[in-house]
């Protein structure tokens, strides 16, 4: 389902985290409801169907995002989408408010199990399925109970075991041993799902991967799941094919599905994955319903991904209304569910956004200029937010608002962020009428340009101490002086610590730029000296926040030194370059 990356970059488990954490909520008293739907695969080979209480049923649906707290409150806007079924990820004590809430709302439930490793590469732990069996009868003894809990619940509509374990085990394990766990793994689903089937004859049971490869196990090892499920973005029109060639004698749910994710994209000039525009991922949501329903038959429905409000780097990715706004995305999706949108007042549409200048080289802390061009359909005002993101620096989710002066004709100039690396810029276009239209670009932030020469580069530099190994280290005082930005000193964990270059002889300099890791100095003095034992400070900081410190210092001297005297992390210091210009 992706090109090949390692390691492969999933937003799932993040995403789903707030379900499993969120604590039951005592919604209002309701009428009591009917015991639980049957719900049963019908038909023969190639001409299948789902059924609910004997009628036709195709799956319409959306991954669920909010809290337990918040269903009351999201549902009927999923309802007026179209949408029929939402899925999730975990299923406790604290699910029985949205099942509740869901079938009061005309909607049903595909209701997770979770299983390590879950959410693919990188996430989980890792289980042995082959000898561990106190987990496995762990998860042989919770799932069941809560199955015999919610079975007469009239939100449920089928259960789903695991996602994305048989891509996520090799992570874990490799070559033969893979093999070995991804049997294991796949016999034990079907072990639960004999379980469920024991307490539950009345609903499906099914188990979700990330990749159509993984059903040839399913195939091998799991004959008591009742259809298959997969999670596929821009390769889910290839699934039919997959699908036929496999020989499968199971119908199969797209369980997650949308626009092409960042696993699945081209790199853009600043080397990280190119996000596809608001416009292209609202017909991604078009696409794959397309091909869902093409596979008439064996397709069964599906839920997209993602019915989230996080307003953060993957939110943003996939999610239909970060902070409550609702997307192109989200009427496209409303469209595919046959919902009415005629009425509907739509978001801004931004066909245009460019950095100015070279993106690639800008400098840290300078004038950034966006240029950005939007129109709004039905013709509302629109106001401007820009933001920025480091993920592709120090994996940080968050988008943070930035002040920016609006120059005119979609002009919008910021201060470039301080720190060095590949950042995201968003520009974010509202109407008003709860629309918005979000697009990003990359930039690559270098250190200012400093005019004069840097006498520091590759002289000799010495430290009280560096770090010898783990990570990128050693990290030998060197790393700052030699003029390489990936290079770096980085000290012991420890106040104080310093960092000196000795320049040979007495020579005058005018400026001092010293360029951060993530281990910055909160408190640090610039020292010069004739013989490297007598100091004289010549510049203090008690204020330092990381990123590039550029400073105009005068002094003549043999040995400028970095003493740092409070670190601004738990970590030592750390510096990329410490330039010292004449």
């Amino acid at each position: 389902m992706s090109r090949p990356r390692t390691p492969v970059r999933r937003f799932t488990a993040p995403l789903t985290a707030g379900l499993l954490a969120a604590g039951a909520l005592a919604l209002p008293a309701q009428q009591a409801h009917a015991a639980g739907s049957v719900v049963k695969v019908t038909g023969t080979q190639g001409n299948w169907q789902l059924t609910v209480d004997g009628s036709p049923y195709r799956i319409k649906g959306l991954t669920w995002g909010p809290a337990v707290a918040d269903a009351d409150r999201y549902l009927p806007g999923l309802k007026s989408m179209g949408v029929n079924t939402i899925r999730t990820w975990g299923t406790d004590a604290t699910s029985k408010p949205l099942f509740d809430s869901a079938a009061a709302h005309g909607i049903k439930v595909i209701a997770g199990f979770w299983l390590q490793p879950g959410g693919g590469p990188g996430s989980g732990g890792c289980v042995n399925y082959v000898t561990d069996t106190a987990y496995k009868n762990q998860m042989l003894d919770e799932f069941p109970k809560w199955v015999q809990e919610y079975k007469n619940n009239p939100g449920i509509l089928m259960w789903n075991v695991g996602n994305e374990s048989v891509l996520g085990l090799q992570n874990c394990y490799s070559g033969a041993e893979l093999e070995r766990q991804r049997d294991a793994y796949t016999t034990f689903v079907n072990d639960v799902a004999k379980k469920i089937h024991g307490i539950d004859p009345d609903h499906p049971v099914t188990s979700t991967d990330a990749w159509v490869g993984a059903w040839r196990y399913y195939k091998k090892n799991a004959p008591d799941l009742d259809l298959y499920a997969v999670n596929s973005y821009n390769a889910v029109c290839d699934i039919k094919s997959a699908w036929e060639q496999g020989g499968y004698t199971k119908p199969y749910i797209v369980t997650e599905t949308g626009p092409a994710g960042e696993w699945e994209v081209p790199d853009d000039a600043n080397g990280v994955p190119q996000e596809p525009t608001d416009q292209a991922k609202a017909d991604g949501y078009t696409r794959a319903w397309n091909c869902v329903t093409g596979h008439q038959g064996v397709a069964l429905g599906a839920t997209m991904f993602h019915y989230g409000t996080e307003y953060d780097f993957g939110g943003i990715w996939f999610n239909l209304l970060p902070a409550g706004q609702k997307r192109l995305s989200y009427y496209a999706v409303k469209r595919a569910y046959g919902a009415d949108t005629a009425h509907d007042n739509t978001p801004p549409v931004i066909t245009g956004l460019s950095v100015e200048g070279d993106a690639g080289k800008v400098q840290a802390g300078r004038d950034l200029t966006l240029s950005v061009r939007a129109t709004d359909p039905d013709g509302d005002p629109l106001a401007y937010e820009v933001l920025d993101n480091s993920m592709y620096i120090d994996q940080s989710r968050q988008l943070v608002p930035l002040p920016f002066t609006d120059l005119g004709s979609g002009r919008l100039r910021i201060t470039a962020p301080d720190r060095p690396g590949v950042w995201k810029m968003y520009v974010k276009a509202t109407d008003g009428k709860g629309n918005v239209g979000v697009e990003t670009r990359s930039v690559r932030v270098v250190p200012p340009t400093v005019d004069g020469t840097d006498i520091a580069l590759g002289r000799a530099a010495t430290a009280s101490s560096y770090q010898t190994g783990g990570g990128d280290c050693p990290c030998p005082a060197a790393g700052a002086v030699d003029g390489k930005p990936a290079t770096r000193w980085a000290s012991d964990w420890s106040d104080p610590q310093w960092l000196q270059v000795d320049l040979g002889s007495r020579t005058t300099f005018k400026h001092v730029q010293l360029v951060w890791e993530t281990s910055y100095a909160k408190a640090y003095t610039i020292q010069t000296s004739d013989d490297g034992q007598n100091w004289r400070t010549v510049r203090q900081v008690t204020d330092g926040n990381g990123g590039v410190d550029d400073f105009d210092v005068a002094g003549t001297s043999r040995y400028v030194r970095v003493n740092g005297t409070a670190r601004g992390t738990g970590w030592g210091y750390s510096l990329y370059a410490f330039g010292v210009y004449s």
